[in-house]
């Protein structure tokens, strides 16, 4: 099937959508927005983070709308456990932070498209079923970040490539030798913030401990 067959299938085909959102007062005015749109069924609502994958299971949904917030569980593994264990559906992000990294990361991790939460109520609708069909979705605000990813010259592969730009950058201020709190500083990051990324950190290298990560890094060619 051509791109143009797909998205024009995408729009005439019922689209089942679920929605992963907090607070349960925004995920219900999502749901009516989109109760009111032809040809999109909404299947289910749920808190984001792991509720989303159980509930892919047994919804089936053709687009999961997630909304990610400050506050909100949904993390790049979330997206990711989505999009293998359920390849046919498609992952919208709809966020209400402006982070260059949360968005390569979403986008890395198998996300189809990233919408702010202040996009158009159409864009939105129009977003879903271009992911649908098999499109990619940026809006006005995340489409820079696209250009400027592309536009980067073309190097030595950094180290680590299943680390996120974030993670590699407190990475190697471990390999300086910075503790949590001269991380959280230097980054303008909480502590729990940095050791939430030095957790996942650990966890995607296999490492035991800091110690290890700074000599991993320092092989690596991390660090001043």
């Amino acid at each position: 099937m051509s791109d143009q067959a797909a998205l024009q299938s995408a729009f005439a085909d019922t689209i089942a959508v679920l929605i992963a959102a907090d607070p349960p007062v925004y995920r219900s005015s999502l749901r009516s927005l989109l109760d009111g749109v032809e040809a999109l069924e909404v299947v289910g609502g749920v808190d984001t983070g792991p509720d989303a994958v159980r509930a892919i299971h047994r919804l089936c949904p053709d687009v999961v709308l997630l909304h990610v917030s400050p506050s909100s569980a949904v993390t790049t593994d979330v997206i990711a456990s989505i999009t293998e264990r359920c390849p046919d559906t498609a992952v919208l992000v709809v966020s209400i932070a402006h982070d260059r990294e949360a968005f390569l990361a979403a986008m890395r991790a198998g996300a189809r498209g990233y919408l702010s939460r202040g996009a158009p109520s159409q864009d939105l609708v129009l977003a879903i079923r271009i992911v649908r069909s098999g499109g990619l979705v940026f809006d006005s605000s995340t489409s820079g970040w696209v250009t400027d990813h592309l536009a980067q010259p073309a190097g030595v592969a950094k180290p680590f490539p299943e680390l996120t730009d974030r993670e590699l950058e407190v990475l190697e201020l471990v390999a300086d030798g910075l503790g949590t709190a001269a991380i959280a500083h230097q980054l303008g990051l909480s502590v729990k913030t940095v050791r939430n990324y030095l957790s996942r950190i650990f966890a995607k290298l296999h490492l035991v401990d800091r110690t290890e990560a700074a000599v991993r890094a320092r092989q690596a060619g991390l660090g001043h």
